[in-house]
């Protein structure tokens, strides 16, 4: 049996879908990249904005040709999108043999096997086990929590993951490890806050010790944090950051507005005149910390004023990065009971305003770094140019750019080099000054042995 995984949305997904495929291959089933070939086809939806629905229904629409093109005996749509509208999609898309939102995927394998898609018994796998799809094996996502406790007005990831859930200390540093032993070289932490992570296990354990465990307790040479509410960035965090070189001098924390009218209705904890001395004390705390933020444009009621104001604070706060989203009004939200009074050719304007503001900024806080050695992770190679896809600390996989190194090195290998020049405001050109890491080299030398299981495997936000 033949299994092929579209995956949607944040990291968070990416996480669950490699969980999806290590549980069905325990039961006989094998991934494949080729949709014609695949017996079965899960899509793992998005339903954070309007754009991400249209995505996510365009893909089951296209999944759905191989029912009659392919080898396709099940289409089955899963996640965020189909927790918030089931009905609904349930009615337009009969195409699909199966729906299961986000707190019943446990039904996926119990469903199949239902149908005679899988085998009735199967080996336990390792708790944990996830099966890597993607193109960057040194590159994984570890997810720490799942759902989210904060009101923010405009989200409805509360309604589609439920409330917060950290999950245990060891299961995170145990999947940590497992990560490791698959050929992970730089472990990407999310959740919808990080920062927000222990509060709710009254175990002590917060996101700082979750740090330090995975320091102590795995060999991982790059640890990024992606994600945290700046309410909840301690000193002890701020510490370790300046002081662990593993873990990476990189902050991405969302902002949303500058306009404290806005910040309000939109139910944020932060207002400028917070995020000016939290950003100042972060700077001051970790030296060459790079930090990325986010900002909604288009919220109900937003004046052109508001918009200067948020472009004037921009340029007063010169984050590195900044993702610039417009608004979307999303079922159940308090945003929803708002009249959505600015059109989307506005919407659409302001941000391509923030985004081209936002493009000067970070090619001058990049020509900072011109000059300056670094350290970099090597994520494609390119023999007969010579060269290699790079990124340095601050440039998080996906989202925020590419270095071009000027040698072909294995990937996953960590390298130091030498910031040459910005490319097209994004990007980095850089020359090989010497490896740091290779690939499959242990920081240390350790007797640790994994236990290839458990006694529960009940974390993971099932």
């Amino acid at each position: 049996m033949k299994v092929g995984m579209i995956t949607l949305g944040c990291d968070k997904n990416t996480v669950d879908s490699e969980r999806y495929l290590a549980e069905l291959a325990d039961y006989e089933a094998h991934f494949t990249a080729d949709l014609e070939q695949a017996d079965i086809i899960i899509v793992n939806t998005c339903g954070f904005i309007d754009a991400a629905k249209r995505e996510s229904i365009d893909a089951i629409v296209d999944a759905s040709r191989q029912k009659r093109t392919g080898n396709c005996r099940a289409l089955v749509a899963v996640g965020c999108m189909v927790e918030r509208h089931r009905g609904e999609l349930a009615a337009e898309l009969p195409e699909v043999d199966l729906f299961l939102g986000a707190s019943d995927a446990d039904r996926l394998v119990p469903e199949l096997v239902e149908r005679g898609l899988l085998p009735v018994t199967s080996d336990v796998l390792h708790p944990g086990v996830r099966l890597y799809a993607g193109d960057l094996p040194h590159v994984r996502y570890l997810k720490i929590s799942e759902g989210c406790d904060h009101g923010c007005a405009f989200c409805a990831i509360p309604l589609m993951r439920g409330k917060h859930r950290s999950f245990a200390l060891p299961e995170i540093v145990r999947e940590a490890q497992l990560l490791e032993m698959q050929g992970a070289r730089e472990i990407n932490l999310v959740a919808q806050d990080l920062a927000h992570y222990g509060r709710d296990r009254h175990d002590g354990h917060g996101l700082p010790q979750l740090l330090r465990a995975l320091i102590s307790e795995t060999d991982l040479p790059w640890i990024r944090m992606l994600y945290l509410y700046s309410a909840g960035i301690t000193d002890h965090l701020l510490d370790i950051v300046a002081n662990e070189p593993r873990v990476l001098k990189y902050l991405d924390m969302p902002m949303q507005h500058a306009s404290d009218e806005l910040l309000a209705r939109m139910r944020r904890p932060e207002r400028k005149k917070t995020i000016r001395e939290k950003v100042g004390r972060f700077r001051e705390a970790v030296p060459n910390v790079a930090i990325r933020t986010t900002c909604i444009v288009g919220f109900p009621g937003e004046t052109d004023d508001q918009v200067a104001e948020l472009c004037d604070f921009l340029e007063e706060m010169q984050f590195e990065r900044v993702g610039v989203f417009t608004y979307s009004p999303q079922e159940g939200t308090k945003a929803a009971e708002l009249d959505d009074d600015v059109p989307e050719t506005v919407k659409r304007e302001r941000l391509e305003r923030l985004t081209e503001l936002q493009r000067g900024i970070t090619a001058e806080r990049y020509e900072l770094r011109v000059g300056k050695s670094a350290q970099a992770i090597v994520d494609t190679r390119d023999e007969a140019a010579g060269t290699s896809v790079a990124r340095l600390a601050w440039q998080a996989d996906d989202i925020d750019g590419i270095t071009v190194l000027d040698e072909p090195l294995i990937p996953g290998t960590i390298a130091e080099v030498a910031v040459n020049e910005v490319v097209d405001n994004y990007d980095f050109r850089a020359s090989l000054i010497r490896v740091s890491s290779p690939p499959g080299s242990p920081l240390r030398k350790t007797s640790r042995e994994l236990p290839m299981h458990a006694a529960s495997i009940g974390s993971y936000g099932r």
